[in-house]
């Protein structure tokens, strides 16, 4: 599910950078690992995990990642079928090889539950001993790995699905813009080049399955003559036909763990009327064509990111993916922990669990084994029916914090981006009103792309949702205020 990504790249942050590490020191972030649970992660990379019976080091896997990333989850390879059809092997960190159930590292990570993400560093789920190095599916090493082989028709429907421990041994790593680069330039391998026909076939089947799926454009600050500036990146399409890969084993991994009757899944129920109603009036705000009779998932696979309106519509549309969780059932307690009654993800549109980014997120690693059982016939490992109960809310826990990051550092980087323009007048489009206060709301900047609060004089006109108007900048300053306007 996307998230709203800002990545730091100018030369002279120093102001931001500290403004950054204040709001991890206000959060409570941490700052490192215990020394109880580095040591644990330090000797289990330095120890050889059991050897999977399963080799299959000769298989050509690679990976595709942010460049620079060392937390590498997934590899995968495509191949035809003789008789039509595409076999894809994705490759999956195996965490579990390396954490010691009820031990320091475990219990470390059930309190972080997740990877935080800040503009400038991350604070990590699992020791980089670990994450950046040991467990991560780097190239030419051999790794333990969860190993799912899928049968795809020539639609790109799933036919056969399997999964077991594994060694494998990643043979390429490949970014998103060189992949991008060698499709478009004619000069990718095959491998490369059914990723993007499998991509395009399984996004077909999402538009069939009427799910969602929002091309966020990514924010940058760059510094430039002395001042912050906001520059969009738009994701290249291999972001998304990874993506559906990825979307594809979690599907899979769900309606394995229904069948066997104990499982975890991400759970997300539809959109509350008022919610799209107020979406519906934003997209009006911000001059977004949307007929009544569109549905949302149709429409915002009509927008380009590129577009300054639309990739803010982009952002404002995450507010349909609100409520999400996790649902747990057991059957071995169907009285206490049923399935759930109606298991489908509202945004993927069928059921839909997480399990591809275990050096990331914890709950993965408990989706896997028990897929792993699931396929075997097997019960669940006792050591995972018994974190169940506690995994919702740990998860939950873990997700609100980084969405509280997400939030601050949005605010820090936007006055970062203003806090040279006190006084200045800006064109904007009004998003919300304030239902007790018409003179309050929200506005949109058209250059550069932010979103502040206007607050004007009780007595002074109201705002007019979905006008133009402008606005002067009154705050703006990192780790202080936020970004705050003023009616000009």
């Amino acid at each position: 599910m996307p998230r709203r990504t800002m990545r730091v790249t100018d030369e002279d942050r120093a102001p931001l950078q500290r403004a950054l590490r204040e709001l991890r020191e206000r959060t409570h972030a941490p700052a490192g690992f215990p020394a109880d649970v580095q040591a644990e992660a330090d000797r289990a990379a330095r120890r050889r995990p059991r050897v999977p019976a399963y080799d299959a080091t000769a298989l050509p896997l690679f990976t595709i990642d942010p460049p620079g990333a060392m937390d590498l989850d997934q590899a995968m390879h495509l191949a035809r079928l003789p008789k039509g059809g595409y076999r894809l092997h994705y490759a999956i960190a195996d965490v579990a090889s390396f954490v010691t159930p009820g031990g320091p590292l475990d219990a470390e990570t059930h309190r972080r539950a997740v990877t935080v993400y800040y503009p400038d560093v991350r604070v990590p789920l699992h020791p980089a001993s670990l994450s950046e190095d040991a467990a991560s599916l780097l190239p030419d090493r051999d790794r333990p790995a969860l190993l799912w082989e899928f049968d795809l028709d020539a639609d790109g429907a799933v036919v056969r699905t399997d999964v077991r421990r594994a060694l494998v041994r990643s043979r390429a790593r490949l970014d998103y813009a060189g992949a991008q680069r060698a499709l478009d330039t004619g000069t990718a391998e095959e491998p490369l080049i059914l990723l993007r026909e499998t991509g395009l076939l399984r996004q077909e089947r999402e538009r069939e399955r009427g799910g969602v799926s929002l091309n966020a454009p990514e924010q940058e600050i760059v510094r430039q003559d002395g001042r912050y500036v906001l520059e969009y990146r738009t994701p290249p399409p291999v972001e998304g036909w990874n993506a559906q890969l990825s979307l594809l084993t979690g599907m899979a991994a769900a309606e394995l763990m229904l069948a066997a009757g104990t499982g975890v899944l991400r759970t997300l129920p539809a959109a509350p009327e008022p919610a799209v109603a107020a979406l519906r009036r934003t997209a009006r705000a911000l001059g977004v064509n949307w007929p009544d009779d569109m549905p949302y998932a149709v429409l915002l696979r009509a927008l380009d990111p590129a577009h300054p309106q639309h990739a803010a519509f982009l952002q404002e549309c995450t507010a349909l993916l609100r409520g999400a969780g996790y649902a747990v059932f057991d059957r071995e307690r169907p009285a206490e922990r049923p399935p759930p009654a109606d298991p489908v993800h509202a945004a993927v549109a069928a059921p839909y669990t997480h399990c591809t980014a275990p050096l990331r997120r914890l709950v993965d690693r408990y989706a896997l084994e028990l897929c792993l059982a699931a396929v075997a016939g097997a019960p669940a490992p006792e050591w995972v029916r018994a974190a169940l109960d506690a995994l919702p809310a740990e998860m939950a826990a873990g997700s609100h914090r980084a969405a509280e990051a997400e939030r601050e550092c949005v605010d820090l980087v936007e006055a970062a981006l203003l806090r040279d323009r006190i006084g200045e007048v800006f064109d904007a489009y009004v998003v919300d009103i304030v239902d007790a206060r018409p003179t309050a709301g929200t506005v949109h900047l058209y250059e550069p792309a932010v979103v502040g609060h206007v607050e004007g004089d009780p007595d002074g006109p109201p705002l007019r949702l979905g006008h133009r108007t402008r606005v002067r900048l009154i705050e703006a300053n990192p780790g202080r205020d936020k970004v705050w306007f003023a009616p000009a």
